[in-house]
């Protein structure tokens, strides 16, 4: 199903972290295919811009012209959060012609080239730094766009929050599929020690930080407890999605993005 080409509406949404207002906006990508997202803003000169990734099979379906999916995922109910740390804050929907979801798609030089015409949009939107924040199936996509994006279409840095490193047949990915040797920007790395979704084990983030061989920069923070799960280990209310944790793990993203130095 096709995405008919949208002008920026005003959202009202109540929620845990979440502003009273955002925009959604369209910009094209790829030939024939346009790409939307909510925007987040509440300062003209913001000290970053993330892109935040959702897991899932990507499809918040911003197309109804709402958030009609996926807004109990980590970084999506969290987006809010983000923009009182003083971030330039977009959400990307899965592109028009994926409308239905990301699955197998988020590794694909085509998915890069629609994240790397939103950073480039970004970019002119605010002269700060871009960062991509993925959760869960979410840090393919960021992983995969840090590892083949340069320039002004490329980021300044990635964050990769819940990561999967093992193959799972729902979503057919993880970051096994990216050149992670290839990603050259800082990279931060941010785990829950008892995570039990079986995509994202805790046993695999040393190696998942060797494989980070040529950031100048990569770290792991790791969090422990929160809130009893209220969902399955590998959904977002869960160890898997911080949940209890939401302000400090937000916070501390923020601040580790903040300290980092421009390139």
């Amino acid at each position: 199903m096709s995405r008919r080409l949208l002008p920026a509406l005003a959202l009202l949404l109540l929620g845990a972290g979440v502003p009273a207002a955002e925009e959604i906006k369209t910009i094209p990508t790829r030939t024939g295919v346009t790409q939307s997202y909510l925007l987040l803003r509440r300062t003209e000169t913001p000290v970053a811009t993330v892109i935040l990734f959702s897991g899932g099979n990507g499809a918040l379906d911003l197309a109804s012209g709402r958030l009609a999916g996926l807004g109990g995922n980590f970084l999506v109910r969290n987006r809010g959060r983000f923009a009182e740390h003083g971030f330039m804050v977009a959400v990307p929907d899965a592109p028009s012609d994926h409308a239905d979801g990301l699955s197998r798609f988020r590794a694909s030089a085509e998915h890069a080239a629609d994240i790397g015409a939103l950073i480039a949009t970004l970019r002119q939107a605010a002269p700060a730094p871009v960062w991509l924040i993925g959760t869960s199936m979410g840090t393919v996509s960021a992983a995969s766009a840090a590892a083949r994006l340069r320039g002004e279409s490329g980021p300044d840095g990635v964050v990769l929050t819940s990561t999967i490193t093992r193959w799972n047949r729902g979503e057919g990915e993880s970051v096994g599929d990216v050149r992670l040797g290839d990603i050259r920007v800082p990279t931060l790395v941010v785990h829950h020690r008892e995570d039990a979704c079986p995509f994202t084990p805790y046993a695999d983030v040393p190696g998942l930080l060797r494989d980070l061989s040529r950031t100048p920069r990569r770290e792991l923070l790791t969090f422990e407890g929160g809130a009893p799960a209220q969902s399955k280990p590998c959904e977002a209310r869960a160890a898997h999605g911080y949940l209890g944790l939401d302000a400090a793990v937000v916070k501390a993203i923020a601040d580790w993005i903040v300290a980092t130095p421009r390139p």
